[in-house]
């Protein structure tokens, strides 16, 4: 059964409940991928639950299918919080949702800085990358993306979390490598800034909020290639 297509749906999964698919799911189930009555498919609600679904009737835009297997898995742990000053470029943003969010990341923040560009926040276009990419990876948990927010009302929200890391290439500040600053088994929070970097002053305001600068290596790294370079670490040190 691995090797089943998922979708995504807003239904509420309950064993042997009979329903009809959303629209556009329906009729990628069924004009493009052409399945028919008896066959089984994925459906998950994106938030850790997976069911095992039987097609028992289809139309030119409907499919009704009925639950036979429900499985619940937890919130992954450690979580990631992803918190990035987006470019205007808008495919270089939608690159780093989805590969973020085929990393695993938890949340995404969009971060305002005092350099950040003037960006056009797409919430359904860009939710809908994440829901592609959560299936393409076979995950059950829908990554958040938050709505934009403001750098220093950031900094105080998640002064909880037990490891804060902020990356950055301003020269006279004490970094660590990141392989050294980042902890296995730890719920994190990684700032990477805009193109033109974080300011001194806010460099100063997130290590009164006890946050680390960590340094990517000697390469200069566009944001969102550190923002993956980050997830990627993470990734790679709690798997």
């Amino acid at each position: 059964m691995a090797s089943l297509p998922q979708f995504y749906t807003t239904v509420p999964l309950i064993l042997h409940q009979s329903f009809s698919l959303e629209q556009e799911t329906a009729k990628h189930i069924v004009q493009v991928l052409r399945m028919t009555i008896g066959e089984a498919i994925y459906l998950t609600d994106g938030k850790g639950t997976k069911a095992l679904v039987t097609i028992i009737g289809t139309s030119k835009k409907q499919c009704e299918v009925q639950i036979r297997e429900l499985t619940k898995t937890e919130t992954p742990h450690p979580k990631l919080y992803l918190g990035v000053a987006f470019t205007k470029n808008a495919s270089r943003n939608e690159w780093l949702l989805e590969k973020a969010v085929e990393l695993g990341v938890h949340t995404i923040l969009p971060i305002l800085t005092t350099r950040s560009e003037r960006i056009h926040f797409k919430e359904d276009r860009w939710n809908n990358i994440l829901i592609a990419a959560m299936l393409q990876s076979q995950q059950t948990h829908l990554a958040v993306l938050t709505s934009p927010i403001n750098f220093s009302k950031l900094l105080l929200e998640y002064e909880q979390l037990p490891q804060k890391l902020m990356a950055h290439c301003m020269g006279d500040a004490h970094k660590q490598p990141l392989k050294e600053a980042m902890k296995a088994d730890t719920d994190t929070i990684v700032l990477i800034g805009p193109e033109g970097d974080f300011t001194k002053e806010e460099i100063t305001m997130a290590a009164a909020q006890q946050f680390k600068n960590i340094d990517l290596g000697s390469n200069r790294l566009r944001t969102e290639t550190a923002a993956l370079a980050a997830c990627a670490y993470f990734k790679l040190i709690n798997s």
